[in-house]
Formats: structure tokens, C-alpha cells, sequence
């Protein structure tokens, strides 16, 4: 990639990213390169100062808050005080009238269908476009290769009988509960045909039906034979296919064989946690991918099995209806884009002055104006609506910031009012305080709210970081904090009018591998009132969108409505232990945990550029992990490190044990490269020491300062 700056209206900007805007990204729109380029760099002069000043808010908060503690860290914890210190200090907002959120032309997957979210980085083509495609998966496989199904036999290559035929028990198990017959279960149909666009099931010496035909939507024809009947429960598709010929069919009396089942109704494709973007030739890679996307022309060519094959975004599956007329469903999920926070600068553009510009506003405009392929020709957003998760906002003056940032990318560009929408992360302590007054600034963009546990405890603990040691990680999600934060997220989002218009999410499940884990423990978001939450796989999709036929979110959300409503003095309940009595031992362990989570994501993003992958933990579990696990680790060992429940020289002698251990795990992988015995020749443990031991000075407990600067280093 060249080096070379291009100098135009003020900015000096990479010659490969000047290129890509120029010959890719505006070529199709309506957009002149000139107009672009002048509207461009006076939004940035203007809000640049703006976003500076932001940050600068939130220093002098820390401080305050940080004066606060110390000044009354020998007196009993008083919660009213404290909430008094903080409207005094602007930290904690003054309540505004109930409202609800205006947001119009929302897509039906973020307005009615409640379902899975994938969030994938948007570095990797391949695997945005597995995302993409995750709208539609298959039951049979899915449960097939994974610990769904138990059986002696492994998940080999070899069929496993005796397995297969616990697929087929399973599914059929699936269809009684959702699609119930009448007078019989699904074990006896033996054969199914459609007459005159009607369904018809028939058994050994009788026929039945479905006891709710309204979830017969309709059926698909192959050389005049039917091939899959379409039905739908709770907005959401399954598909039978039927094709006795298939080796799938060949021991199911109907002839059934596969259950295609609806799955990823959404994806977040990520430019923020899950990637290591840290230069014009890094954001270019995910802004090209995103263009592709919204062009619909992404794809994909890799090897398999000594073969080249080439992936690209799936389309449409066409069907007739039950009264003959012919239709599609949508066969993608639908794309929404996380943009970076208002933290990190790039020296993909510089201003006027040769500083470089914030990176979340060349996000929102890049972007934005990739989007507007989709705009016209509608293969995304049916509703003509660009979605952008914003995350780690810290109060309604940063989302504010966001909705005229957002105002002003509209108006260079030429789009409506409106036509990007924000999805706010609650993540950060501030905004969750102040989560509507948040809400009611963005009250006509916004589309979904979620809590994210890990950059949410991290946050807590950097903010809170004088208040005395922190409990242990693990106590956390049973704390009083965390309870009230997961409740007012939903609580606030059904308050302010999100049921049936916008999404209220849940987080991620951490462990690809532990799929019947997932399938116990994940239908709490819904029971929570999540109307989608994050899975890590495709895979993953297919199996947590079993719970969202088990349960009608709508429904829940008009129970939840009428419980008691969280507390803001449980919020502000702070997770510190003032005379710990934890043994050595007890320490030990807590802080080799940490250490090996940040050594095993660190070496892989500042050696390898790799922002999100399965890394094992200690216990050599494969944890999905992206820059929130990072934080919540680092800011933990280094909370402990302050108040001297370990010593620096401990923490060391861990670290380098641990390193070791990473190594161990990643022996296999060719790319990988030691940081023992050497240690103070690997950036990647030297990044990962100045994480814990500068964790106390980094703002707000990111991690992306050190990080960006060390793989700038590595790259280099």
C-alpha cells in the first residue's frame, strides 16, 4: 500500500483510501467527487473540536469521580451522597417526560421479527459473507456437528448412523412443540403434498392437518414435484424440504430431508471490536468489503478439500403461497454496520492543522456512502434505511454528538433526514445512568439498544477505580449492579416505545463449542426481554433461533411491563470488597485467568492483525474473544494491582507463566510467533504487560491506545 497523502479542501488524505472513495465507493451515486471531498472536510473541521472536547469531559469526569473516592474512602459507602456528587458534576443527568422513540421506516427484521444477531468483522470477506448468508440454515446440520447430539460416535467425516437418526428424533420433537398436528405427531406423516395450494399430510391409514393452519405459508415446486413447504411461528420461516432421493431422507417415511430453518435475522458487521484496523490499508479492507456488500457483488475465493470455490451473497427463495400467488423471502440477513466509538484517531486522513482525524467520523461518512448502493437498489434495507451501531457513547451529550454528526453526513450526501439509523450500545456506566435522556436524543434514529457484560464491568471498574479492589470476575454477573443494568437496559428500551420498532438485545455466548450449553442457558435473553441477542456462528444462529419459536418476545415484553422497574441507587452500587480475605492461592489463580485471556487475544491482534477469534482459556476451552474481553481482564488485574491485592513483581512472574502456555496452545499454527523464552523481544507480551501495569491510566480502561500503537509498530 502507497504511503503518499493526497492534499485536497484541507485534508490530507491517504492516496489509497482517496482512490478507493474515488474510483469505488462514488462511482454509481449521484455524489460529485468535489462536493464529497468540500462537504466532507468542513464537517470534520467542525465537529473534530467537538469530539476533542468530548473526551475532555470525560478526563475531568474520571477525575472528579476519582477525587470523590479517595476523599471518602474511609466512610461508610452512602449511595445518596453519591448520586448527589454525580448531578453536581454533570455526570448523572437530569430526567426528562416520558417520550416515545419516533424512529420511522424500520426493516422488519429489526421492527417484528425477533431473532439471533451475528456480529462478524468485516475484515474477513468470507466470513461477512457466511454471515450474510446464516439467514437460512440447516437444522439437520447443525444439530448433526455439534454437542447438541450425544452419541459414542464422534463428529467425524464418517456418518454415524444411530447420530443421524437422533437428528431427525430431534427435529421432529421441534415440529410437535411449533407446528402441532391435529390427533397426531410429525413421526407419522409418511407422506405430504399439496392440492390446490393446500397443505395435506398424510398418515399410515388417515390424513391430518396443521391444528393452526394460519403457520402454512406456502410451498415450492421442483419438475412439478413439491420440494419444501414454507411455515412460519412467530414471524419466523422454517422451510421442510422433501426429496426422498436424498441420503438424509432416506430413513424418514415422508421423505424429509432437512429442516431449513430461519436464523441470522440480523448481522453486525463489525469495524470496531472484533477487528485490528489501525491504517488507511486496514480501514480500506473493511470499507471495501462493506461496499461489496452493499453493492451486492462480495465475494469470496478460497480452497477446501484441494478445490477452489467461490462464496457470494445468496438470493431470494422464491415460493407460492397458500392462495397461488408467487413470492420471496428474503434471503440474506439483514446488515447492519458498527462503526467505532469517539475515542480513536486514524492517520488515514489528517486535518488542516496535520493532526489526524477522528475515526469515527470518517467511519459514519465512508460508510454512509457505500450504503447508498444499497439505497437504490434495495437488497439490504427494503425500508431504505442505512443502520449504524455506535458503541461506547458516554452520556446524551455523546449521542447527541452522534445524531449531528449523523445530521451532517445526511446533508453531504444527499440523503433524507433520518435515513441513518443508530443503534446505542449501552456499554459504558454513563449512558447506562442516563440510558433515556440517551435514547431521547437520538429519538428519531434509534433502532436498538443492548448491554454488553464485558465492556459494561470493565467501564465500571475504571470509573469506580479508587473506590477499593474490585470482586473477582466471576461474581460479577451475580452482583446487585449487573442484575439492575441488564433490567433497566429493557426496562427504559420498553418504556420509550422499542416493542415492535426497535431491537433490544442481549450479549454474545462466548463458546462456539458448547452448543447444548447455549441451548439451556440462552433462552434467559428472552425471558429477560431480548428481541435478539448475539451468537458467535452461523451455526449458532440456527440453534438460539429455537428459542424465538418457543417463546413470543412480544408477548413477554407486555408482561415485563408491569414488574417493578430497576433502581438507580442498585446501578450505582459500586462491585468493590473492602478487606478481602482471599488466600495466595485464591489470587493466583484470578490473576493467571486474566493474564492468559489478554496474552492469548493480544499475541494474535498485534502479531497477526487478528481482532477476533476462538481463543482458548486456560482451561483450553475455545472462548470467542474480541477487544470487551481485553478490557474487563486488563482493568481487573490492574485494579488489584492499585489497591495491592497482588504485586507488580507477581503479576510479572505470571504473566511470563502464562505466555508459555499461550505458546503451548498455539503450537499448531504456523503463522504464530513465541513470546517465550524472549520476552522483551515480543511486542505482543510487551503489549499485553503495559495493558495491566498502565491499565489504571488509559482512558476509560480501552485498550485500543496501546494497542493501535504497538501494531502500528509490528506492522512497521
Amino acid at each position: 500500500m502507497s504511503k503518499k497523502y493526497i492534499n485536497t479542501e484541507n485534508l490530507s488524505i491517504s492516496e489509497d483510501l482517496y482512490d478507493f472513495i474515488n474510483s469505488e465507493a462514488i462511482a454509481g451515486t449521484d455524489i460529485s467527487i468535489d462536493n464529497f471531498w468540500k462537504g466532507f472536510s468542513k464537517v470534520s473541521h467542525e465537529l473534530a473540536p467537538k469530539n476533542k472536547k468530548l473526551l475532555n469531559i470525560r478526563k475531568k469526569l474520571q477525575m472528579d469521580m476519582d477525587r470523590w473516592h479517595l476523599e471518602n474512602y474511609e466512610k461508610e459507602f452512602n449511595t445518596k451522597e453519591y448520586k448527589s456528587y454525580l448531578e453536581k458534576i454533570g455526570y448523572l443527568k437530569k430526567e426528562g417526560p416520558d417520550f416515545k422513540i419516533k424512529t420511522k421506516n424500520i426493516d422488519q427484521e429489526i421492527s417484528v421479527i425477533a431473532g439471533p444477531q451475528l456480529v462478524v468483522p468485516i475484515m474477513n470477506a468470507r466470513y461477512v459473507l457466511n454471515a450474510a448468508n446464516a439467514r437460512w440454515m440447516s437444522l439437520y446440520d447443525s444439530l448433526y456437528g455439534t454437542d447438541v447430539i450425544s452419541s459414542e460416535e464422534s463428529t467425524s467425516e464418517r456418518y454415524d448412523p444411530e447420530r443421524g437418526a437422533k437428528v431427525i428424533e430431534y427435529t421432529k420433537n421441534f415440529l410437535d412443540k411449533n407446528f402441532k398436528l391435529k390427533n397426531s405427531k410429525w413421526k407419522n406423516v409418511n407422506k405430504i403434498s399439496i392440492k390446490e395450494h393446500k397443505l395435506k399430510l398424510y398418515l399410515d391409514k388417515n390424513s391430518t392437518e396443521l391444528e393452526n393452519d394460519e403457520k402454512y405459508v406456502g410451498y415450492r415446486l421442483e419438475n412439478e414435484k413439491v420440494s419444501a413447504i414454507i411455515l412460519k411461528n412467530n414471524n419466523l420461516h422454517i422451510e421442510i424440504l422433501i426429496n426422498p432421493n436424498a441420503f438424509s431422507a432416506k430413513r424418514d417415511p415422508a421423505g424429509i430431508s432437512d429442516i431449513i430453518i430461519e436464523s441470522a435475522i440480523s448481522t453486525i458487521c463489525d469495524h470496531e471490536d472484533s477487528v485490528a484496523a489501525v491504517d488507511a490499508e486496514d480501514k480500506i479492507i473493511g470499507y471495501r468489503n462493506w461496499l461489496g456488500l452493499m453493492k451486492n457483488n462480495l465475494t469470496s475465493e478460497f480452497e477446501k478439500n484441494g478445490k477452489k470455490l467461490i462464496r457470494k451473497l445468496n438470493t431470494n427463495r422464491k415460493y407460492i403461497t397458500k392462495i397461488g400467488n408467487k413470492e420471496n423471502l428474503h434471503g440474506r440477513s439483514l446488515l447492519l454496520n458498527r462503526n467505532v466509538g469517539h475515542l480513536m484517531t486514524n492517520s488515514a486522513v489528517l486535518l488542516r492543522d496535520g493532526s489526524e482525524m477522528p475515526e469515527g467520523i470518517l467511519d459514519a461518512f465512508v460508510t454512509s456512502l457505500c450504503a447508498i448502493h444499497d439505497l437504490k437498489n434495495k437488497n439490504n434495507s427494503r425500508s431504505g434505511s442505512i443502520y449504524i451501531v455506535k458503541p461506547k457513547q458516554h452520556g446524551p451529550d455523546e449521542t447527541s454528538f452522534t445524531n449531528l454528526l449523523f445530521t451532517k453526513v445526511e446533508e453531504v450526501l444527499g440523503l433524507n433526514k433520518f435515513t441513518i439509523k443508530c443503534g446505542i450500545m449501552d456499554e459504558e456506566r454513563r449512558t447506562t445512568v442516563n440510558l433515556k435522556e440517551c435514547i431521547r436524543t437520538l429519538e428519531d434514529r434509534v433502532f436498538f439498544i443492548n448491554t454488553g457484560f464485558l465492556d459494561r464491568t470493565g467501564d465500571e471498574m475504571h470509573t469506580s477505580m479508587e473506590a477499593g479492589p474490585m470482586i473477582k470476575k466471576g461474581d460479577m454477573k451475580s452482583s446487585t449492579w449487573i442484575k439492575a443494568y441488564e433490567n433497566n437496559n429493557v426496562d427504559i428500551g420498553l418504556q420509550c416505545g422499542f416493542s415492535g420498532v426497535a431491537q433490544i438485545g442481549k450479549g454474545m455466548w462466548a463458546m462456539p463449542d458448547k452448543m447444548s450449553d447455549m441451548l439451556k442457558q440462552k433462552i434467559s435473553h428472552l425471558e429477560a426481554g431480548a428481541n435478539c441477542a448475539w451468537v458467535p456462528s452461523p451455526t449458532a444462529a440456527a440453534l438460539h433461533a429455537l428459542h424465538y419459536h418457543q417463546i413470543n418476545i412480544f408477548d413477554k415484553h407486555k408482561d415485563l411491563k408491569n414488574r417493578e422497574k430497576a433502581k438507580l441507587y442498585d446501578l450505582l452500587k459500586i462491585p468493590v470488597i473492602k478487606k478481602p480475605n482471599w488466600s495466595n492461592e485464591e489470587i493466583s489463580r484470578e490473576v493467571s485467568n486474566s493474564a492468559q485471556t489478554i496474552l492469548g487475544y493480544v499475541v494474535r491482534w498485534i502479531d497477526q492483525g487478528i481482532g477476533c477469534s476462538k481463543v482458548p482459556d486456560i482451561n483450553n476451552i475455545g472462548l470467542m474473544e474480541d477487544r470487551a474481553t481485553l478490557r474487563i481482564s486488563s482493568q481487573h488485574i490492574a485494579n488489584w494491582l492499585y489497591h495491592g491485592i497482588c504485586s507488580r513483581k507477581q503479576v510479572l512472574e505470571i504473566m511470563k507463566k502464562m505466555a508459555k502456555v499461550v505458546d503451548e496452545q498455539n503450537k499448531n499454527d504456523v503463522l504464530y510467533q513465541k513470546m517465550s523464552p524472549q520476552y522483551d523481544k515480543s511486542i505482543a507480551f510487551k503489549t499485553a504487560c503495559e495493558l495491566v501495569f498502565q491499565g489504571k491510566n488509559q482512558p476509560s480502561g480501552y485498550t485500543e491506545p496501546l494497542l493501535h500503537l504497538n501494531r502500528l509498530i509490528k506492522k512497521n
